[in-house]
């Protein structure tokens, strides 16, 4: 039989074909590796076609099926976005939220070369990550800690570094999850309740600028997978929606590789092969002998069946894995076998990044950094390991069996829970590496970790440290962003010690209104999920090793009313529950900055040890001709889009000088303001995010410039009459500065 034949692609706004076939036009990489797919797939039987196009038995999380008559091995298929789960001598990496925080896309880019390093090490073909769905609409969202931060330019430019260094490794990255799954509450349809799953109701503009906009960034740097999600989107199961898989994903994004279903993720079969999934996992679902049935039938092509058998080989040719690649080494806890130790020296990367993403809100008359206190107190749950974490193998903290309605994990909290958690080789916990520092200092600590009210005061102490958390994890949605305990805990140690620091590690949001005024408490750290080097990283501020410059990657409200519709996903018991984004793109800041309301820490808010300031701003388009408002038709699309949006058109300069007496490091960030058009559909929030810049170290009195590009995408909307990206003519506001609400410089630069 022939391969699957390839097309030429549509116009931007001639009609979207009902199906994508690829073609290998993104680059001459792409089209080598779908020639080498296509020249295989021409030679497989219809049964092996269909064989290769789900999940079959074998040692890792998904597998394919092996066809040994052509050398192709089995592809295997592993958690997580994090670490490789349930694996001996692995490391356990910061968490993505974690990893977004620290507004580095150097760190970015190191995190995921490194774990890209880890699976291919034990045999991993695909590694199932980086995650930016959800993207953190809902406040309470169980999964928010997997993704890369609330707003989507942030999440891009994470997904896009996440994305290169995994594939940097040779490891195909399965970025997930394709699209819109927002909440936890009944997103697969078999949760116990009658009925079908929630369906995530969108409109054209936030499908675009929000929710699929972090994909573009990794699409753009080579994805070989993607994931699509478990709920409905706009009535149409996501695995099976023809619109996000063959219209947005396969024609609008020029996506090259092959779509996997999430596990069990497949809801229907001639329907999910025609709207473009490749791949179902972990088992045959509703495909096998079916679909084979279909297409002697006529209800699939078979042309459709060796386009998703070519998709899955062009990923793997695309990364070379055919060329000496190891074999799977992944095993249970109950196989013996000899270690196969992949960690290498990751765990000095985990200690730095978990300290770049630590974020300082609070820091009254320069109570941190320490300078050699001799006398400690140390106090609540999460200071120490937790006694019992391995009631499931798999997950440090627990399984799904146990940790459903968590609000706190009895013990330090590195991870959260459910699929994308991570089993680390050991937990360096806040209080062993305080021990650490104490002792050699030749110190006293006194320490209660289990009393809400701790009863002896030491009046002698230099400061007393709570730690508490706030732990999520996969198939249930958080109850609150707060919990009355920790509340409590914290109050009753502030009532005792003149100088108390609170540390917080959080699967998310956690509010902290209860306590932060207290006039006792003079530091507070969101120190976020930091993997297993977790003390050390969080020491390394405390002491003063580090300066921090980690910032917040979403809103922190003052009550969780301020979020008001996005505190909680849509709950319904209806057989066809409905989420309406009707919000558009007003999430996180932007649904702050339109209500006007203060939130107590905003987007992008962190201090530092040191002062800066900013100055000299400067704006100036690249491309001095007119520009057009929609990009050239005629330019074929490529893998992440029409090519003409990543063009840089604009760049913003100013100059960021240290004013304190440390030697410290800056994030600053560029907000625009793309001007409103009359007749629109929907208003533009009046900044966005389009721009951050790690500036330093600086030392005292050091000043250096800062350069900002700003590309055609971070200055168009998606215009929903012309079914493409619109660059409008007028005024943009430009604001650069030290969060979304500290905004130092202001300008404009004029689109004619």
């Amino acid at each position: 039989m022939a391969s699957a034949r390839p097309c030429t692609r549509p116009a931007s706004l001639a009609p979207l074909p009902q199906l994508a076939p690829s073609n290998g036009s993104t680059s001459p990489r792409w089209a080598l590796a779908h020639a080498r797919a296509a020249s295989v797939v021409a030679q497989l039987t219809l049964a092996e076609l269909t064989s290769l196009t789900h999940g079959h038995p074998g040692p890792c999380v998904g597998n394919t099926l092996a066809i040994p008559r052509l050398a192709l091995p089995a592809l295997c298929f592993y958690d997580g976005p994090s670490g490789l789960r349930g694996q001996e001598f692995v490391s356990a990496f910061p968490a993505g939220l974690h990893v977004a925080a620290t507004f580095d896309r150097d760190l970015m880019h190191q995190y995921g070369r490194a774990l890209g390093a880890e699976f291919r090490g034990r045999g991993v073909n695909v590694a199932l990550g980086p995650v930016a769905g959800p993207l953190g609409r809902v406040a309470t969202g169980g999964r928010n800690w997997e993704g890369l931060g609330s707003d989507p330019y942030l999440a891009g430019v994470g997904m896009g570094s996440v994305t290169r260094g995994v594939q940097d490794a040779g490891v195909v990255a399965g970025v997930k999850h394709w699209l819109l799954n927002e909440q936890e509450w009944r997103r697969r349809r078999d949760q116990g309740t009658p009925g079908e799953a929630v369906s995530s109701n969108v409109g054209d503009r936030a499908l675009r600028e929000v929710y699929a906009w972090p994909f573009m960034d990794a699409l753009r740097e080579g994805a070989g997978a993607v994931m699509c999600s478990y709920q409905r989107a706009n009535h149409s199961y996501a695995c099976q929606n023809s619109k996000l898989l063959n219209g947005v994903l396969k024609t609008e994004l020029g996506f090259e590789g092959f779509v996997v279903s999430d596990w069990d993720g497949q809801m229907a079969g001639v329907a999910s092969a025609n709207a473009g999934l490749d791949l179902t996992m972990p088992g045959p679902g509703y495909w096998g002998d079916h679909l084979k049935q279909a297409v002697r039938n006529g209800s699939v092509s078979e042309d459709r069946v060796a386009d998703m058998a070519e998709r899955i080989l062009a990923a793997w040719y695309y990364l070379d894995q055919e060329k000496e690649y190891p074999l799977p080494a992944l095993y249970d806890n109950l196989e013996k076998h000899l270690p196969v130790d992949v960690m290498d020296d990751h765990a000095q990367l985990i200690e730095e990044i978990g300290a770049a993403g630590t974020v300082l809100v609070k820091n009254v008359n320069g109570t941190l950094p320490f300078n050699k206190p001799r006398f400690l107190c140390v106090y609540g749950y999460d200071a120490i390991v937790k006694a019992v974490p391995w009631k499931n193998h798999d997950r440090y903290g627990g399984g799904y069996e146990v940790n459903f309605g968590w609000n706190t994990l009895n013990g330090t909290l590195i991870t959260g829970g459910g699929s994308g958690s991570t089993t680390p080789p050991y937990v360096v916990s806040p209080f062993q590496a305080l021990q650490e520092r104490v002792a050699k200092d030749r110190g006293v600590l006194r320490w209660d970790f289990y009393s809400e009210d701790p009863e002896t005061p030491y009046v002698n102490a230099d400061a007393c440290l709570v730690f508490i958390n706030a732990y999520a994890g996969e198939s249930f949605d958080r109850t609150s962003l707060t919990d009355e305990l920790s509340d409590k805990l914290v109050l009753n140690v502030a009532a005792q010690c003149a100088s108390t620091i609170v540390v917080v590690h959080s699967a998310g949001i956690r509010t902290v209104d209860a306590w932060i005024n207290h006039p006792n408490i003079t530091a507070v750290l969101f120190a976020g999920l930091p993997g297993q080097e977790s003390g050390h990283s969080l020491t390394s501020i405390l002491y003063g090793d580090v300066n921090p410059s980690g910032r917040l990657p979403y809103t922190v409200a003052r009550n969780e009313s301020d979020y008001g519709p996005l505190l909680n996903g849509s709950v319904s018991f209806d057989h066809f529950p409905d989420s309406n984004f009707t919000e558009g793109l007003y999430i996180d800041y932007r649904a702050f900055d339109r209500a006007a309301i203060t939130p107590r820490f905003e987007f992008g808010f962190g201090l530092s040890y040191t002062t800066f300031s900013y100055t000299a701003l400067s704006t100036f388009l690249v491309i001095t001709t007119a520009l057009s408002e929609l990009p050239d038709p005629n330019i074929p699309i490529t893998q992440g889009g029409h090519p003409q949006l990543w063009d840089i058109v604009s760049v913003v300069r100013c100059a960021v000088a240290n004013t304190g007496d440390r030697a410290g490091t800056e994030i600053a960030q560029l907000y625009v303001g793309i001007p409103d058009s009359e007749g629109d559909d929907d208003t533009t929030p009046v900044r966005q995010l389009r721009g951050f810049s790690r500036v330093g170290p600086l030392d005292p009195g050091e000043a250096r410039e800062v350069e900002f590009e700003l590309m055609r995408r971070d200055l168009s909307v998606w215009d929903v009459v012309a079914q493409q990206w619109r660059l409008r003519k007028g005024e943009y506001s430009v604001w650069v500065g030290a969060s979304s609400r500290d905004l130092r410089l202001h300008g404009s630069l004029v689109v004619e």
